[in-house]
């Protein structure tokens, strides 16, 4: 089967095409002949060597990507009757594994990690909704806010900011989010109550609108120290890429893994019927041929998409 995939760390164009043996799912596993994977920063992330601690007992060739929309072809021994073979289905991916992640024709995965596409989406679309919905469903749950609570997000516009105001509303919160002035009406219509201007100064702006700081933050831009003055005292800022503090008065930095969540089914099923109740946004940016793959980190990289990028392996 074709794949796509690295055996040294570098630029996008360290990215090949590689022939693997086509795998077999064993027990509670199912084969996926994928359709579409959805490009996400983890993937540059990996490719770059910023997760080779995470794969330094792994053997290359790695495969990055954690999200995969496809239909089953396999069915391993004990695997319950919630899927079956010629089903739509999405997954959630690891890819610090022998295994590899999503770019690939045929991936073995877990049955609990897959639940069924949305109805009404294709292959791309379905493609962009289990890693970064997780990831801002997690993120919610850590903060574990009341509802009427308020919430503040940055990274408004990208993928996990988007998700997150969405469930964010959907839980009762109320929302300010950041955007560049040209974003604004993007971030309004994922239902953000109050939306300030990006930038360095985002807490400063967050306080103008919440004197006492907010008591939960979802750092979706990876603004670390300079989000933290947004918190009330007691609060806590969520982190999405590891980062633990410190903070100040009182401030709980928590970071999560998504991979924390990909066996539990209920979590992702319900984003898969959030997703079909147009709860969740699901937004492509652009289908690229999988052998486009070194272009789509490219672009992805230059930063500006709106929505994610989804490499075509049909």
């Amino acid at each position: 089967m074709k794949a796509i995939g690295l055996t040294t760390y570098g630029g996008p164009d360290v990215l090949r095409e590689l022939e693997l043996p086509t795998p077999e799912a064993g027990p509670g596993e199912v084969r996926i002949r994928v359709h579409a994977a959805a490009v996400n920063p983890t993937d540059v992330m990996m490719r770059t060597g910023g997760h080779a601690v995470r794969l330094r007992d792994v053997p290359p060739p790695y495969v990055p990507g954690m999200d995969a929309a496809g239909v089953i072809d396999q069915i391993g021994p004990g695997v319950d009757g919630r899927l079956s073979v010629g089903q739509r289905v999405v997954a959630l991916v690891m890819f610090v594994r022998p295994q590899g992640g999503a770019y690939a024709e045929q991936i073995v995965v877990p049955a609990e990690s897959v639940v069924p596409a949305p109805a009404g989406t294709d292959h791309a679309e379905a493609s962009t909704l289990l890693m970064n919905a997780a990831t801002a469903r997690l993120a919610l749950d850590t903060l574990a806010l009341p509802k009427g609570a308020t919430v503040a997000v940055t990274g408004a516009a990208g993928a996990v900011g988007g998700y997150a105001i969405e469930l964010a509303k959907a839980d009762g919160l109320t929302v300010v989010a950041d955007a560049a002035p040209h974003d604004g009406d993007l971030v309004r219509g994922f239902g953000a109550d109050h939306v300030v201007d990006r930038g360095a100064d985002v807490a400063a702006r967050v306080r103008d609108l919440a004197p006492d700081g907010v008591p939960g933050l979802v750092d979706g831009s990876d603004q670390r120290e300079e989000a933290v003055p947004a918190v009330a005292d007691g609060g806590s800022l969520v982190a999405l890429r590891g980062w633990q503090g410190p903070a100040e008065r009182g401030v709980t930095v928590a970071p999560v893994l998504v991979a924390s969540v990909r066996e539990d089914t209920a979590l992702l099923d319900t984003l898969r019927l959030q997703a079909e109740q147009g709860v969740l946004s699901l937004r492509v940016a652009k289908v690229l041929p999988a052998s486009d793959a070194a272009e789509a980190h490219r672009l992805l990289e230059a930063g500006g998409l709106r929505g994610r990028l989804v490499l075509d392996f049909s």
